[in-house]
C-alpha cells in the first residue's frame, strides 16, 4: 500500500464458491482489488466490522463465526463457536455488543467480556437478517416466520433472567418470509424497511411500529437498502432486477403498486440472477448491488448505468460499501484490546469463563469513570459561555456582534469536542 492514498470507502464482498479466499476488498471508485482475507466461506448477511479492528462473518451452514484481524489477512484469529448454524451477525456500532441468528433463537453478547448475556427466543422460524440502529439503543431481527421483532437493547439485557425479554414492537404485516432489512439513521426515530418473500417492501416508523409505506411488486424481493437521505428505496428482485422507488413523490399513498415513472421510480437492469444484497455510498451517488449471476456491480445512481463489474466464483452472499477502517491498510497496526472467547452458555462454567473473580479488562472507550449527566455537562457548557461573553466584551468586541458570535461559535465547537 506503500505511496497509495487509504481509500475513503471500500467494497468488501463474498461469494459461496472461493476457494482461495474468503472476503475481497476493492476500491470503491477504481474496482481494483485491494485485500483478500483467507479461510472458509462466508454466509450472507453475516459480514461485520467489530471497532474498526476486527472483520467478523458467519461460516456458511456451519456453527462458527470465523474472525480476522482487520490488518492480518492471511490468517484466521480465532473461530467464535454457536450452538447451532449461524444464519446472520451483526455488531452494535459502538463494538460493545455482537448479536447473532442461531437458527430462530437471537444470541447477545457482551464483546469486552466474551459473555453470553441473552438468548431471545421470540421468532418460530430461522431468523434471516439482524440491524442495529445508528445509535446502537435498539435492535430488529427478521424471521422466516414472516415477522420482524424490534427490540430495546438495554431493555432486553438489563432484566434478570426469570422474565423473558418482550420485544418493543412486533412488526407482522407480511405474509411470507422477511429476507432482508435496512435501518436508517436517527436512531430510535429511524425508519425501517423490510423485504419479503411475498413480494413486498414495507417501510415502518421504529418508534411507533407504524406501517407507512408498502410496495407491491412482480417478484420476491431478496434485498433492500435507502441511500443515506431517504430519498429512494432500492429493492433487490429475485429476477435480477434493482427497483428504484422514490420516497419523496407526490401524493404518497400508503399502499401502491410499483410502476416506472418519471418521478423517480425506475428499473436497473444489468443482474442475470437474483440480487441477494444492496449497499449505497455515504454521499448516496453510487449503490453496490450483489447476485447469484457472480458478480458484484456499481450503479450510478443519477444516470442508473452500471458503471463497473467485478466478477466473482460463486453466488455473491455478501457486498456492502463501508468506509475503509484505518487499521485494514496499517500492516504493522494491532487491536488495542484483543477478543476474549466467547461463552455458548448463558450461565459461564469456570472451565469456559476463567476463574470465579477474574478482571475483565475493558477498552479504554469505557473506562469506569463516573459519567457526566446532561444537565451538567450543559451547566458547564453554559458557564464556559458566559465566560467567554465577558471575555469577548471586555475585549471591546460588544459593538461588533458578528465578529462576538463568530468567536463564541468557534469556542463553543471547541466546547462541544472537549465534552
Amino acid at each position: 500500500m506503500a505511496g497509495m492514498a487509504t481509500p475513503l470507502e471500500v467494497i468488501v464482498s463474498a461469494d459461496a464458491g472461493s476457494q482461495l479466499w474468503n472476503l475481497t476488498v476493492f476500491d470503491l471508485h477504481s474496482g481494483s482489488s485491494l485485500l483478500s482475507y483467507r479461510g472458509g466461506n462466508s454466509a450472507a448477511r453475516s459480514l461485520t466490522v467489530l471497532r474498526g479492528e476486527f472483520l467478523l462473518s458467519a461460516q456458511l451452514a456451519k456453527n462458527y463465526i470465523n474472525v480476522w484481524e482487520i490488518q492480518r489477512k492471511d490468517q484466521l484469529q480465532q473461530k467464535i463457536v454457536c450452538p447451532g448454524m449461524v444464519t446472520c451477525l451483526t455488531a452494535s456500532p459502538d463494538g460493545v455488543f455482537l448479536a447473532a441468528g442461531v437458527g430462530e433463537a437471537l444470541h447477545l453478547w457482551e464483546v469486552s467480556t466474551g459473555k453470553l448475556l441473552c438468548v431471545l427466543s421470540r421468532h418460530y422460524q430461522d431468523i434471516t437478517c439482524l440491524k442495529f440502529t445508528d445509535d446502537g439503543s435498539h435492535f430488529i431481527s427478521g424471521g422466516k416466520d414472516n415477522l420482524a421483532l424490534v427490540w430495546n437493547l438495554w431493555g432486553v439485557i438489563q432484566l434478570d433472567a426469570s422474565q423473558a425479554p418482550e420485544p418493543r414492537h412486533v412488526l407482522s404485516r407480511h405474509s411470507l418470509p422477511i429476507t432482508d432489512l435496512h435501518c436508517g439513521c436517527m436512531g430510535a426515530q429511524a425508519r425501517v424497511a423490510t423485504a419479503s418473500l411475498d413480494q413486498t417492501v414495507k417501510v415502518w416508523e421504529l418508534s411507533s411500529g407504524e406501517l407507512l409505506l408498502s410496495v407491491l411488486f412482480d417478484v420476491e424481493i431478496m434485498s433492500v437498502t435507502c441511500d443515506p437521505c431517504e430519498y429512494f428505496l432500492f429493492c433487490g428482485g429475485s429476477d435480477g432486477n434493482i427497483f428504484q422507488v422514490s420516497l419523496c413523490s407526490q401524493g404518497l399513498v400508503r399502499e401502491r403498486s410499483f410502476q416506472s415513472d418519471s418521478e423517480g421510480s425506475q428499473v436497473l437492469k444489468g443482474h442475470g440472477n437474483m440480487v441477494t444484497c444492496l449497499s449505497v455510498s455515504m454521499d448516496g451517488t453510487l449503490l453496490l448491488s450483489g447476485s447469484h449471476d457472480e458478480t458484484v456491480r456499481v450503479w450510478d445512481i443519477q444516470s442508473k448505468q452500471s458503471i463497473r463489474c467485478l466478477a466473482h466464483k460463486g453466488p455473491v452472499t455478501n457486498a456492502v460499501i463501508m468506509p475503509a477502517p484505518a487499521n485494514m491498510f496499517l500492516p504493522d497496526s494491532r487491536p488495542a484490546v484483543p477478543l476474549p472467547r466467547f461463552s455458548r452458555h448463558l450461565h459461564t462454567t469456570e472451565d469456559e469463563g476463567g476463574e470465579a473473580g477474574e478482571i475483565c479488562v475493558r477498552p479504554a472507550l469505557y473506562t469506569q469513570k463516573e459519567e457526566e449527566t446532561y444537565l451538567q455537562k450543559a451547566e458547564q457548557l453554559h458557564m464556559l459561555m458566559t465566560a467567554v461573553t465577558d471575555r469577548v466584551r471586555g475585549r471591546g468586541f460588544g459593538s461588533n456582534n458578528r465578529m462576538s458570535e463568530t468567536a463564541a461559535v468557534y469556542i463553543c465547537y471547541d466546547l462541544h469536542s472537549a465534552l
